[in-house]
């Protein structure tokens, strides 16, 4: 049947997206400007805050960017904010769209060197325990010093060429009529191995991602708000890692030992051990990749290696600002590493531009919310507050809200609200310090909730592996359960008795 004018309209809005979903949009747009009509800018604005909050959470339905951006760009039509305010927010910003756009595409190209060192820790450790507490650590360091996402990338293409080859080995197919997805092929005998395998792959990558918030909270570049916050804050690389660290260090432990005692107790659907026979293919895999290794691949190793330390030395005595740092890795390694085609170098741009595009859009409803005065009353709240207690409540807000929304989000918010008090003489410069570290502990440590709350942990859901291994929305939340527990009330008393 051949579509009506008016059905493709309709088809072609957001897409896949649910009816129910695309409807509650376009109410949505509807409504804004009766409720403005009605109740005037303040209640709309937070209307509006709701509503964005709602796609954030929504994410799984429909990529935030689309509805959001919508939203926003009708509340600026209705003058609740000025696209020149819009344009300060964006520029206050611009180191950490520096981030995404080049730190995140410079670690696309040491993307082979990451993915040899996960690959030989998968083959050559066969205690669970120190594997999974490997995996963790492992992402946590990397996440430190590079990017939560690229990291849990890398550990994705990991996770999916090996469940790759032993689903084509244990169902017999060659390719091109290969499918991962089709389990009909696997013989009755292989198929208790292959659900073993898949739980014991949900688990490393869970641990991993895990691992990308505990290693991500620790420096400027291991969350976009983290640098955000600290260039607010004025804080450089070691500062940085220097006021997080009484937080920070404590959650890293607890994390690790946690890691521990869910694989030796088997809780949460953790403690799964890789089969014997999967074992056995994978090494052969390795080996024979290995073989086939030649000294030009060898001699792209060795730039990759020579480029992360670099970038480790240049942003621990911050030599320039981190995108463009990030900008020099890419330089470096696509020169020495032969990669001199524009298209190969603009694949590497593909995984962070459309989160900086929502961060846009996050700067425009910043933007409203300041030009509004939405968080006034909650600002005022907390701020008066006894001084002490302050940094806790802000923790446990900023904790909860990112476990609904986005922390990069929140922090964004939440940082500009501590720093306007700051220059209108409310709060000293130490206590503002003290907000500082609550606002970046609470959104990088109680979200690791919901796989919206973290951007890694979003992109794990929506990968390709998410569906081949059997980890749902449902499963991340309950295997990042006890994370979650531990890690929030880790960080807050570790908070409250540091400051």
């Amino acid at each position: 049947m051949i579509s009506t004018l008016s059905q493709s309209f309709y088809e072609n809005f957001l897409g896949s997206s649910p009816r129910w979903y695309k409807l509650l949009i376009v109410l949505f747009l509807v409504f804004n400007p009766l409720i403005l009509i009605a109740f005037g800018p303040y209640v709309t604005g937070w209307l509006l805050v709701i509503e964005f909050i709602f796609t954030l959470a929504m994410a799984l339905k429909c990529y935030p960017l689309q509805p959001g951006g919508l939203l926003t760009i009708e509340a600026i039509a209705l003058n609740m904010a000025d696209p020149n305010k819009v344009a300060e927010e964006v520029f206050h910003n611009f180191p950490v769209i520096l981030l995404l756009m080049f730190m995140v595409a410079g670690i696309y190209f040491m993307k082979d060197l990451l993915l040899f060192t996960f690959t030989k820790i998968l083959i050559h450790v066969r205690n669970k325990i120190v594997l999974s507490v490997l995996f963790c650590a492992v992402s946590a360091l990397l996440s430190a010093f590079l990017d939560a996402l690229t990291v849990t990338a890398v550990v994705i293409s990991v996770a999916t060429g090996f469940y790759s080859v032993y689903h084509k080995v244990s169902s017999g197919k060659k390719y091109p009529d290969y499918d991962p997805t089709d389990d009909a092929s696997v013989p009755d005998y292989s198929r208790d191995d292959l659900e073993q395998f898949r739980a014991f792959l949900r688990s490393l990558m869970m641990h991993a991602a895990v691992g990308t918030a505990l290693g991500g909270v620790c420096t400027t570049v291991g969350e976009p708000q983290n640098l955000l916050i600290a260039k607010t804050a004025s804080w450089d690389f070691m500062q940085f890692f220097d006021k997080m660290a009484p937080v920070s260090m404590p959650v890293l432990v607890s994390g690790i030992i946690l890691c521990c005692i869910l694989e030796k107790l088997k809780l949460f659907d953790y403690g799964h051990k890789i089969p014997q026979n999967v074992l056995h293919i994978l090494k052969d895999f390795d080996y024979e990749e290995s073989q086939k290794r030649s000294n030009r691949e060898i001699a792209q190793y060795i730039v990759q290696a020579i480029a992360a330390l670099f970038l480790v030395i240049a942003l621990a005595f911050h030599i320039a600002e981190v995108g463009l740092i990030g900008l020099s890795i890419i330089v470096i390694q696509t020169a020495f590493n032969g990669v001199t085609e524009e298209h190969a170098i603009g694949r590497a741009f593909e995984e962070a531009m459309p989160f900086t595009a929502l961060l846009i859009v996050f700067f425009a409803i910043v933007a409203i919310i300041h030009t509004q005065h939405l968080f006034q009353p909650i600002t005022d709240f907390v701020l008066g507050l006894d001084l002490k207690y302050q940094p806790g409540m802000l923790y446990l807000a900023n904790g909860l809200l990112s476990m609904i929304s986005d922390n990069v989000f929140v922090a964004t918010v939440y940082i500009g609200e501590v720093k306007s008090a700051l220059d209108a003489g409310t709060i000293t410069r130490e206590h503002f310090d003290d907000l500082a570290i609550a606002i970046n502990t609470g959104t990088n440590l109680p979200s690791v909730a919901t796989p919206n709350g973290q951007a890694a942990f979003l992109f794990l859901l929506t990968s390709a592996l998410a569906p081949l291994i059997r980890l749902s929305y449902g499963k991340m939340v309950f295997m990042a359960l006890p994370y979650t527990l531990v890690m929030g009330t880790v960080g807050y008393f570790a908070l409250i008795n540091s400051l």
